[in-house]
């Protein structure tokens, strides 16, 4: 009986660990199941997502931007860029310039094929040859000699003539573009009819008319293609036609005719499904194909996947032109210059097109907005030659389901027992993991699977069981980012509750920036306002100081002294460019004392002028007070530093004083040196500086300015009084009103009175505070 009894305790003790599992998890476990079975249901095609399709649209474009890019030296595009509208002149060039660049790209580089990302669908008449033969036949047909000499030229001026001949008997493919009312030009033979196909008619794009090429170039071309895109309802270009339906015949694409021609191909034909003798008969008669294969002997064909609609995909590589993409580019007028490399262009396949983006043929795709579209050719060009494509493997739909299963349930079962650290840590590998299992199979197998739903369902796991851990088990510290918030700028609270064990408020020395702002002549100002005006006044400049110090640059707030206000950066959250900032915040300081002057002055206010100091060093920070009282403030002797550098700037008469180690931490700027000063409390002379603005951002005439103002501060201290007089009188007739030079002239008159002697070390000694 004590065996059973002993034997039922251990069998209900994992009972009780479940039950006390489930109570705890159950609702996370749950809603992840939930969750993981919608996500199966999409995959599933039980249900429907826009957002989720343009998600996996976007991790397409992705894959793509990520696949390795070489060059391919088998393709080169000939490119009517820039350069060549300005040798040869503004597009569309005469047929004889086309000629020539046939008859180079033949005689001269000896390519093997070229396709033309163009079309030549009327008539040529920029010879002037039909005007004169016109000429010769009516107003002048009394003057037989001319119409002899009109019909001498016929040859000379028949530009189409010239371009026919050049393409007589070359491997060379022209374009043309499918068009719904439009019937401009001739086509050549189609690839195949209906009837070839037994009535069968294929689901390809079908347009009843065209604007193809003239009949004399047509006739003597190897051949045409159609250079029309598939765009996708977010306007980017992911698919291309590979066959078109025009009228009743079948037609490649510019890419399948050119390869057509570089491979010598026999015959190109679809590829029914081996299942197609099971389709109905509306089925038939939509298609039933999977690929469209190039015969070019009993032994060694090509096959290209298509799509709905007769479409292949774009296999992009790289952003595309003459710098991105995997093609060589040369441009036109090199080619008709002769100027391109030989070993360049030797047994290539050549497509023709342009870059310029005056002529219209950039477009939209997922790895750059503005792509040549004569890249897309090249790109189908180089697949079919490599015979890879990318594209859904036969179990993809089983794969993908089976994915989102395994991670959904084995996250949320992880997910609900973790931590928010663990949980963090799991939901990044876990998505890392999907991304690089997506990666490899794109890259390495050529398999395309659609990773919105999985990375998705992990991030949506992740969110749930963040936020029902922080509603129910993870609100610790909160009551510190609270107390802190009550300090410092609340921009910073957000920040510091992220990691709210890294703060505390016990006091600590750190390397601070701490500044000290003060109104000029405020006893006077508030002397000449109503109380009702002056709390207008110094509201609104508080107001806009205080934005300038904690929403533009994030500093700390410490406190309103009067009409005085101290700041500081670099605590509580560590800024190691806290110099950097304190200074972009003086000069923003000032030109918002600017602005504002622009309304108070409209008032009838007096003039607004600040004073700031800045100074970086050692401070104590942290809450300091008394029992009843505390404040999250700064103090030290740089802090003391701070407030005498403020009290200075009206001496030297500038905006902004900064002590050496502020210049030093804040390298950026361009700054003025003001003097050497041995404040009151202090032995140690500080050398002290304005800063100007950021290098790059100042003025010519303004660095001209404070190079001529150093020469004469070394005149000074060298003692060289006439040679710093002069310089001074020299920059105070540019720039009278700033008090820097009077301070400096008078004390020049002093100094010629009072010699300082040898010994005399520059430093200016301040007595009072």
């Amino acid at each position: 009986m004590g065996m059973l009894q002993r034997m039922g305790a251990r069998l209900r003790l994992p009972f009780a660990r479940a039950r006390r599992s489930l109570g705890k998890h159950g609702i996370r476990w749950a809603l992840g199941l939930a969750l993981t079975m919608l996500a199966a249901a999409h995959v599933l095609s039980y249900l429907h997502s826009e957002t989720l399709d343009r998600f996996d649209q976007f991790l397409s474009g992705l894959q793509l931007r990520l696949d390795p890019v070489e060059k391919d030296p088998r393709i080169v595009i000939v490119d009517i860029d820039g350069k060549a509208l300005s040798e040869v002149g503004r597009f569309p060039w005469s047929r004889n310039v086309h000629a020539k660049l046939i008859d180079q790209l033949f005689d001269r580089y000896h390519v093997s094929v070229v396709g033309y990302d163009i079309d030549f669908p009327e008539p040529d008449t920029s010879s002037g040859y039909g005007v004169l033969e016109k000429l010769a036949k009516t107003e002048l047909a009394d003057l037989p000699e001319v119409g002899e000499r009109v019909s001498a030229l016929r040859g000379a001026l028949d530009f189409d003539g010239q371009f026919a001949s050049a393409l007589q008997g070359r491997p060379v493919v022209l374009g043309f573009t499918p068009s719904i009312d439009q019937h401009k030009g001739v086509l050549p033979k189609p690839l195949f009819t209906e009837q070839d196909l037994n009535g069968r008619e294929l689901d390809a794009f079908h347009a009843p008319g065209f604007e193809a090429n003239i009949a004399k170039l047509q006739r003597t071309a190897a051949g045409a293609g159609s250079f029309a895109v598939s765009t996708d309802d977010d306007g980017l270009v992911r698919t291309v036609f590979l066959i078109q339906k025009v009228g009743e015949g079948y037609y490649p694409s510019l890419a399948l005719a050119t390869i057509a021609q570089h491979l010598k191909i026999r015959a190109i034909k679809p590829v029914f499904t081996e299942t197609v003798d099971t389709l109905s008969d509306s089925q038939r008669a939509a298609g039933g194909v999977d690929a469209i294969q190039l015969l070019q002997s009993m032994a060694k064909r090509y096959k290209v996947p298509v799509g709905e609609g007769m479409t292949t995909v774009i296999q992009y590589r790289g952003r595309g032109g003459p710098q991105g993409g995997a093609f060589n580019y040369v441009s036109a007028a090199d080619v008709l210059a002769g100027r391109v490399p030989a070993a360049t262009l030797k047994d290539t396949i050549v497509l023709i097109g342009t870059t310029a983006p005056g002529l219209v043929d950039l477009r939209a795709t997922p790895v750059n907005p503005q792509y040549p579209g004569v890249e897309i050719h090249a790109n189908i060009i180089k697949s079919i030659l490599e015979g890879r494509f990318k594209h859904r493997g036969q179990n993809a739909t089983t794969i993908e389901t089976a994915v989102v299963l395994a991670v959904g349930i084995a996250l949320t079962l992880a997910l609900g027992v973790v931590g928010p650290l663990a949980s963090v840590g799991i939901g990044v590998c876990a998505m890392a993991g999907l991304a690089m299992l997506g990666q490899y199979a794109y890259t390495r197998h050529d398999l395309v699977y659609n990773g919105a739903t999985p990375l998705l369902l992990v991030l949506a796991l992740f969110v749930v069981n963040a936020v029902l851990g922080y509603l129910t088990t993870h609100r610790k510290n909160q009551g510190l980012v609270n107390r802190f918030g009550e300090y410092v700028a609340p921009e910073l609270v957000a920040e510091m509750a992220e990691d709210p064990d890294a703060y505390n408020m016990d006091g600590e020395s750190r390397e601070l920036t701490v500044m000290f702002v003060d109104v000029r002549g405020f006893t006077t100002i508030s002397e000449g306002l109503s109380p009702k005006d002056l709390r207008e006044y110094i509201n609104l400049y508080l107001t806009a100081m205080s934005e300038d110090i904690r929403s533009a640059h994030r500093g700390t707030l410490d406190k309103y002294i009067g009409d005085a206000v101290m700041a500081f950066w670099g605590a509580p959250v560590h800024q190691p460019d806290h110099a950097s900032r304190a200074v972009a915040t003086a000069l923003l300081m000032q030109a918002s004392a600017t602005k504002l002057n622009e309304d108070f002055l409209k008032r009838g206010w007096p003039e607004l002028k600040i004073g700031i100091g800045l100074n970086t060093g050692m401070m104590h920070v942290g809450d300091m007070g008394s029992a009843i009282r505390k404040a999250y403030t700064v103090m030290g002797d740089a802090v003391n530093l701070g407030s005498r550098l403020e009290g200075i700037t009206k001496v030297y008469g500038v905006g902004v004083c900064v002590g050496a180690a502020t210049r030093a931490a804040a390298p950026e700027f361009i700054y003025r040196e003001l003097d050497l000063v041995r404040v009151k409390g202090k032995n140690e002379p500080v050398a002290i500086y304005e800063p100007l603005g950021k290098a790059g951002e100042v003025d010519g005439a303004t660095l001209a300015a404070v190079n001529r103002w150093h020469e004469a501060l070394a005149h000074v201290r060298a003692q060289r009084w006439d040679d710093a007089h002069a310089i001074l009188t020299e920059l105070q007739a540019v720039d009278p009103g700033f008090g820097l030079y009077q301070l400096y002239l008078d004390r020049i008159e002093w100094f010629r009175a009072h010699t300082p002697g040898e010994g005399w070390d520059g430093v200016t000694t301040f007595e009072t505070k």
